[in-house]
């Protein structure tokens, strides 16, 4: 780390020293005019002659002339003169005061435009940016590509207070950072993110960076930052965007980096939804955050005919996870490269000749794939105008068509960067709740019905917090001997403290503890130190929680049944002393 510190500071003094030469280089003729100007101007005061008041003549020492010249030069004028000029000095100085001004319009103006070139705003906000860098004492993420996935999850992440720095190759994207309500400043710098010195620049070097982010739309550049942060610091988590399986495996060479391929996590929920509705739809409500209504469970034609329009990554990818589960499937595509493979249509899919040929019009599924949601709108269109039946499902490309795929009411829709932006928040929010993600659809789909069950009777059909506690000493000291004894149950941590007889509205979704993950633990699973617990429910459950873990008399009282008082007088008087630590 001393050596990362070093370079860091050479990178400081290095921007520094930049932005110091550009200046100096830039005002190196006005700066030259106006000494030039101010020096002749004092040198012809002193060699005047001039009166005083016997009518003798005297000369202006070099003092003088040069505080006469500093308070006429600057137009403040204080008109402090030792005696009154002659003809020769009011001439002299009648001179001097339009040079003066001539020199410094040059000055300003010079000054006006270099304020005003770019490169000179870039050098300055480079400044500033490292030195806020630099100055971070609290964990922070590098994000580079602040699109509308790196939007999306900086809301996200500001909501929940972590910090993170911005890189972006474009200026509008860091402009914006300006004007959004986020709760802490955010840094953000227009630079090339496939730049190392800039990735060092923007804090992957600083101690307190915690993780990087390569959120671009460009894959080439997104496996430039995960090398990049391979090479310079093994070991720090990185998390790339990519729809190209091949960048994919180049990312895992270095390192082991977290993936997201939103083309491969769209075909893998869609095979769930296929086999396991039931799953599907609690991953899905999971991962849509505190707040998200429980969303209606679907359940895709498993038998029949499916049409893919558009051949590309999502296409391709698409067509192998709905072929893996024996479905039948037809591609169209416009490449007649695409023709000799089996099961393509070449040709347009909005012409209803192509359609036919398709066997759209028997089909029980549709996709509409390209990247182009114009044409995904009206493929759409076109496909439920001859067969009304079909489960549709589109890819949505750009924000700006939101509300024309939510008027079409399709029944899946893969938006890439909300998919990106989801999963990445699931996997720093809350690591438990990616690890129950990942684990939930194997116990099978009877397991994830009984576990919406259960959480739509404590919780309602809106999803309330979901929240991670230690059994530490420091997050649980109240629990701590009965840790210890095994006399705590995941049951007794669900009895309210008001009345222990009642269960407050939370339900446990998974249990980790060293290398072993339990998922929906059941109530009588006895806890012990250092376990670590995922929980869904009320905000109201909670604070409750937090009581039992917290204040001995209450965990007392939802452990054991006693009473005792809060205060350390009063357990002495009564005698009623929770068990001791």
């Amino acid at each position: 780390m001393a050596g990362s510190a070093l370079r860091a500071w050479r990178a400081r003094s290095a921007e520094t020293s930049s932005t110091i030469f550009l200046i100096l280089r830039r005002m190196r003729a006005p700066l030259i005019v106006l000494i030039t100007i101010f020096a002749v101007s004092v040198l012809g005061l002193t060699l005047i002659p001039g009166r005083d008041e016997a009518g003798q003549a005297t000369r202006m020492g070099f003092f003088d002339a040069f505080y006469f010249m500093s308070y006429t030069a600057t137009t403040i004028g204080y008109g402090e003169i030792p005696q009154p000029f002659t003809g020769a000095q009011r001439l002299w100085v009648t001179a001097t005061i339009y040079l003066t001004v001539i020199g410094w319009a040059y000055a300003i103006g010079s000054l006006l435009t270099l304020l005003q070139d770019r490169a000179f705003r870039q050098a300055l906000g480079l400044q500033r940016f490292t030195r806020t860098v630099a100055r971070l004492r609290e964990p922070f993420l590098l994000v580079v590509g602040y699109g509308q996935t790196g939007q999306l999850l900086g809301r996200s992440l500001d909501a929940i207070g972590r910090r993170f720095v911005v890189l972006d190759v474009a200026g509008e994207r860091v402009d914006v950072l300006d004007i959004d309500s986020y709760h802490a400043d955010v840094p953000g710098l227009a630079a090339d993110g496939s730049d190392p010195h800039t990735l060092g620049v923007a804090g992957l070097e600083h101690p307190r960076c915690e993780g990087v982010l390569a959120l671009t739309d460009d894959d080439e550049v997104n496996l430039i930052v995960a090398m990049t942060a391979a090479l310079l610091r093994p070991g720090l988590p990185v998390i790339a965007r990519t729809v190209s399986p091949a960048i994919e495996q180049r990312m895992r060479d270095f390192g082991a980096p977290a993936v997201v391929n939103p083309f491969d996590r769209f075909g893998d929920h869609l095979r769930l939804a296929l086999r396991a509705p039931a799953s599907y739809q609690l991953m899905s409500w999971l991962e849509s955050g505190p707040g998200a209504e429980l969303p209606a469970q679907g359940r895709p034609p498993t038998a029949g005919r499916w049409v893919i329009c558009g051949y590309g990554r999502f296409g391709r990818k698409l067509a192998e996870d709905l072929r893996a589960e024996g479905l039948d499937v037809v591609i169209i595509d416009l490449r007649p490269d695409a023709g000799p493979e089996p099961g393509v249509v070449v040709g347009d899919a909005s012409e209803p000749a192509v359609m036919a040929r398709a066997g759209l019009e028997h089909a029980v599924g549709f996709v509409a794939g390209t990247d182009n949601d114009t044409t995904n709108l009206s493929l759409i269109a076109a496909a439920r105008r001859i067969n009304p039946s079909l489960f549709i499902a589109s890819r949505q490309n750009g924000p700006a068509s939101a509300p024309l795929f939510a008027a079409m009411e399709t029944d899946r829709l893969l938006v890439p960067a909300e998919t990106v932006a989801r999963e990445i928040y699931a996997q720093l929010s809350t690591p438990l709740l990616w690890r129950f993600l990942q684990d939930m659809p194997g116990r099978g789909d009877a397991w994830a019905a009984g576990m919406i069950d259960r959480l739509t009777r404590h919780c309602g059909h809106r999803l309330g917090s979901v929240w991670k506690i230690e059994l530490t000493r420091r997050d649980a000291p109240a629990l701590q001997p009965y840790l210890r004894t095994g006399d705590a149950t995941v049951g007794d941590l669900l009895r309210s403290p008001q009345d222990r007889g009642q269960a407050i509205a939370a339900v446990p979704l998974l249990l980790h503890r060293e290398t072993e993950d339990i998922l929906g633990p059941d109530e009588d699973v006895t806890l012990a130190p250092g376990d670590q617990l995922l929980f869904a429910g009320r905000p109201s459950a909670r604070r409750a929680l937090l009581d039992t873990t917290t204040h001995l008399a209450v965990s007392e009282y939802v452990l054991t049944g006693r009473t005792v008082p809060s205060g350390w007088l009063w357990q002495r008087v009564t005698g009623r002393v929770p068990r001791s630590r």
